[in-house]
């Protein structure tokens, strides 16, 4: 027999099953219609080889090798938990004594835990602010082009991450639902925060089965569910702008835009309207026809779409990857300007939003209430950098940094912190982040595991998995709360991350002031019950915390029978009494704002503008294939890249790459060799998969396989294990975004005639004797 304690990740809430003090496995939740197969990796993740299991610290650092040392060849020292404390302590208190509070930069972007008390960059950042501030980013990897951009044009990110329209709404209202990027309904697997239920790809069916036809516009024929039937398609990568700008035209030419709606509900059109028809700046009318050679799709196609989206009720929507690309607030805008156009926005099921294949939880249904949240503190310092922006802060101390009309002066960043996260997993162009990682003197990561950051460290702290602590799982995209109870007794000498930062702020002399007197028990009867009294305030009555414990967990009601909820409704029905939240309250199609910011690579409307890699660039002659990177569907970023799931889907222990047959038949690549990826930035090896619904000219790889450098320590080396990010662009979306370019890469591929490399990233790094 085993014990069963509930739990939840971000890839959904289970049954911890426990025996002997081991995690032995984990079993779906049961309200769960699509438990995640990643279940099957979380006691190999718990119970890994790779688990940390004290401190470390980088010999090198202790011998006074720290500014411009080339980490991740040096081997490690363990130290005891009172040594590391006193030497952070002091580290810290030094750091800003000589340079600064804007000299500690707290980045640690990640998805950790879906518990919302013990969520490592919150804790770190408390911590931190406490002791008088620190360097932070804004935004998110996933969405941060768009995130800078639709506040401007929409006056809010709601349509990007919040409760957009339902999808019994768009079950009941649309007849078509055309879907750049695709609904991949492997991301429907992940919620921040955690899912109590997998409902996106069921309420998919459900709209297939009312009447919707779905058109995916994406160069993978998979990214759609092969059940909804949907028409596929293909569209070169990086042109969906010349695309919308094309139907736009169509729309124009033919009379058939919603020109009332157009006056009433946005501002700018005229100058979209001149931009599209030839009649202004390039002088050439956007036609289908231009659009043909620059996206691959037939002109007729196009207009055909445009046609059925007239005279059938449409809702448009674009995956999050549409936006990490080279000047990816374009299409994002260009989508809102052809919704308007239709004169959809507001109309009950119809307008625009983005992200419904792209993450659990959105268009379900649901009542509005807050999620739980965990303790947090204001920065006192109040500096931040676009969180995609990471190599330059380090590259450029003392320069200034274009964003958002702001002009950002980068510190001198000395001490770097992280925690609950991994930039050698999510940031662009990794060899080139290697270099600018010598910058800073002391690089402290918590982590549990030896992933590719912990060995670029100077300082290691081992943190607990969730499955060895108590919190509270919470998602404002679900409609469950979830217990998580502790299953497992720390493994060796691993702490949970609040109590080791308390210690340091005690010999720092504040630790009353982070831990606020409350323990983790405490903590989580409080952010419960701050909780229960929101929602009993918004009509809803949650058990009490003793009662929410012993259950396991908290069912919010679905909305009654009947209620949809349709984004930007009140103001589609009344403008004037329910404006927007932007200059003009309405759509701006034209943003006078983002004009006056003068930034060439981001002008005042939508606009085509061509990256820098895409397969009409001169680069592509030297590297023919246009590499995407995509969300994996056997880990979640980089976690569980050490698990069986992860594991089975290699080829010969390296990430798959997928290209079509004939793409493999012209390099005499065969399904299932082991290939060399590159480019000028750097070098990996894969395993190839051949992938017939897939553009040719289109390589495609997942994200996550741990950073594992040949040599390590030396930027440039081959990454022997299949991480893609040491072949993308580390660039800005462009001067309003910043947002990551991950998407705009071009590539060629290569039979590997060499021997096989071992994988030793899945391994312990080298280990050195303690120093006299």
């Amino acid at each position: 027999m085993f014990d069963i304690k509930p739990h939840a990740a971000h890839w959904g809430y289970f049954e911890a099953l426990v025996k002997g003090g081991r995690l032995i496995g984990a079993r779906g939740f049961e309200q769960d219609p699509y438990p995640a197969s990643l279940l099957d990796s979380t006691a190999d993740a718990v119970h890994s080889p790779v688990r940390i299991d004290q401190p470390y610290i980088r010999r090198g650092w202790l011998q006074g090798r720290r500014r411009g040392a080339a980490r991740g060849g040096e081997p490690f020292v363990p130290v005891s938990w009172d040594r590391v404390t006193r030497i952070l302590a002091e580290e810290t208190a030094r750091t800003r004594a000589e340079h600064g509070d804007t000299s500690i930069f707290a980045g640690s972007y990640g998805w950790s835990s879906a518990g919302r008390y013990h969520h490592a960059k919150s804790q770190l950042q408390r911590f931190l602010g406490q002791g008088g501030g620190f360097t932070s980013s804004v935004h998110s990897y996933s969405y941060a082009a768009a995130q800078t951009l639709l506040p401007h044009v929409l006056g809010t990110n709601e349509v990007l991450l919040g409760r957009v329209t339902d999808w019994h709404a768009i079950a009941r209202y649309a007849r078509v639902m055309v879907c750049f990027g695709g609904l991949a309904a492997k991301n429907g697997l992940v919620s921040s925060g955690g899912a109590g239920r997998h409902d996106c790809r069921l309420l998919m069916q459900r709209a297939k089965q009312a009447g919707v036809r779905f058109v995916n516009i994406s160069p993978f024929q998979g990214d759609t569910e092969a059940e909804l039937a949907a028409e596929w398609i293909p569209i070169r990568p990086g042109t969906d702008t010349a695309m919308m700008l094309a139907m736009a035209h169509v729309l124009i030419d033919s009379h058939r835009y919603d020109e009332g709606y157009l006056n009433r509900c946005t501002t700018g059109f005229e100058k979209l309207r001149d931009y599209v028809m030839g009649d202004a700046e390039d002088a050439t009318p956007k036609t289908p026809e231009w659009a043909e050679p620059i996206t691959g799709v037939p002109a007729q196609r196009i207009r055909q779409l445009v046609l059925e989206m007239t005279v059938n009720p449409a809702m448009l929507t674009a995956a999050w990857s549409l936006q990490r690309a080279e000047h990816g607030e374009q299409p994002y805008w260009m989508l809102v300007a052809l919704a308007a156009m239709l004169g959809t926005i507001g109309k009950p099921g119809l307008g625009v939003a983005f992200g419904y294949g792209s993450i659990n939880g959105m268009g379900t249904p649901r009542r509005e209430l807050p999620a739980i949240a965990g303790p947090a503190i204001r920065n006192p310092v109040g500096l931040s950098i676009p969180v995609a922006r990471i190599t330059e802060l380090l590259e450029r101390p003392g320069e200034v940094l274009e964003f958002n009309g702001q002009q950002i002066a980068l510190p001198d960043i000395r001490l770097v912190w992280w925690a609950g996260g991994n930039p050698f997993h999510h940031h662009q162009d990794l060899n080139r982040l290697q270099r600018a990682w010598s910058r800073p003197e002391t690089i402290v990561v918590q982590e549990p595991w030896w992933t590719s950051l912990a060995r670029h460290a100077d300082i290691v702290l081992p943190a607990t998995t969730t499955l060895e602590r108590n919190d509270i799982a919470s998602s404002s995209r679900d409609r469950f709360v979830g217990a998580m109870h502790q299953a497992i007794k720390p493994l060796a000498k691993a702490r949970n991350d609040v109590d080791m930062l308390a210690d340091i702020a005690d010999a720092l002399g504040y630790r009353d002031r982070f831990t606020e007197q409350r323990d983790e028990r405490a903590w989580l009867r409080f952010m419960y019950e701050r909780w229960r009294q929101q929602c009993a305030g918004l009509g809803f009555e949650a058990p009490d915390f003793d009662r929410f414990w012993k259950v396991g967990h908290v069912e919010v009601p679905e909305p009654p029978n009947g209620q949809e909820y349709t984004q930007f409704a009140d103001f589609a029905a009344d403008p004037d009494e329910a404006p927007l939240n932007t200059p003009s309250g309405k759509i701006e199609l034209f943003s006078a704002t983002i004009a006056g910011f003068r930034y060439a690579d981001c002008p005042g409307h939508p606009v085509w503008i061509e990256p820098r890699e895409w397969l009409k660039a001169p680069l592509a002659k030297a590297y023919p294939l246009h590499l995407l990177t995509v969300q994996p569907a056997t880990r979640l970023h980089g976690q569980l890249d050490t698990g069986r799931v992860s594991a089975a889907d290699k080829i010969d222990g390296r990430e798959p790459i997928l290209l079509n047959p004939e793409d493999a038949k012209a390099r005499a690549l065969e399904d299932g060799m082991v290939v060399r990826v590159f480019n000028a930035r750097g070098a990996c090896l894969a395993g190839l998969r051949l992938a017939p619904g897939q553009m040719r000219g289109v390589a495609a790889m997942a994200t996550g396989a741990w950073f594992n450098p040949e040599v390590p320590g030396q930027p440039g080396s081959l990454c022997i294990h299949g991480n893609p990010n040491v072949l993308t662009a580390d660039i800005g979306t462009s001067s309003l975004g910043q947002g990551p370019s991950a998407q705009s890469c071009l590539v060629q591929v290569e039979r590997w005639d060499g021997p096989l490399p071992p994988i030793s990233v899945h391994e312990p790094p080298a280990f050195a004797p303690p120093l006299p």
